[in-house]
């Protein structure tokens, strides 16, 4: 295994138990809030603790995702490009990806700077700026996931082409015998087409 994979991986174990610990802290949040409303004692900070938590788990599970390249892509599309094409449409999408993220980095950090000294509301002894650290720390996380997914991008932009989506792959076989079954059976009774 070479260095960038190595780093890779190790990316990707970090990134799989920071994600797990936001679920089950998620939960665990979301059962409390229930459990005391349900005792008709509702605590004020569930509710936003729980959004606060749901916005994390979105931003590191995107960065996730982008380490493991499963986020959003429209890899038929491009795989309809000869290789020769494919490589700078690829790195053209890639560029402006980083590109995102650097300014959402930048503005995360420029609305981090400018929460100093405010708190949560139900929770004051937690501070704003400790909650929305995510939009930066998340947003470098992905840009580094995605440079280190660079190489294997670039492989297969001039290889075969880009993977598409596995699960919607393996349920296309099974949609057209369904398809294919309603044709049939609307044949037979057309009544039942209608």
């Amino acid at each position: 295994m070479n260095t960038l994979a190595a780093i890779r991986a190790g990316l990707d174990k970090v990134l799989e138990a920071i994600v797990v610990l936001l679920m089950l802290a998620l939960a665990l949040v979301i059962i409390i809030g229930f459990t005391s409303r349900l005792l008709d004692a509702p605590l004020s900070w569930t509710g936003e603790v729980a959004s606060t938590g749901l916005a994390w788990l979105t931003y590191y599970g995107g960065a996730l995702a982008a380490s493991k390249g499963a986020h959003i892509t429209c890899p038929n599309i491009v795989n309809m490009l000869p290789p020769a094409v494919r490589v700078p449409v690829a790195l053209v999408a890639e560029a402006f990806t980083i590109a995102f993220f650097v300014v959402l980095a930048w503005t995360g950090l420029k609305v981090v700077v400018i929460l100093q000294g405010s708190s949560l509301v139900s929770l004051p002894f937690v501070s704003q700026q400790l909650t929305q650290s995510v939009i930066p720390i998340a947003s470098c996380l992905f840009i580094i996931a995605e440079l280190l997914r660079l190489p294997e991008m670039l492989a297969q932009a001039r290889g075969a082409g880009f993977q598409g989506d596995h699960e919607l792959e393996d349920e296309m076989p099974q949609a057209a015998e369904v398809i294919e079954q309603n044709r049939v059976d609307a044949r037979q009774d057309p009544l039942r087409g209608r």
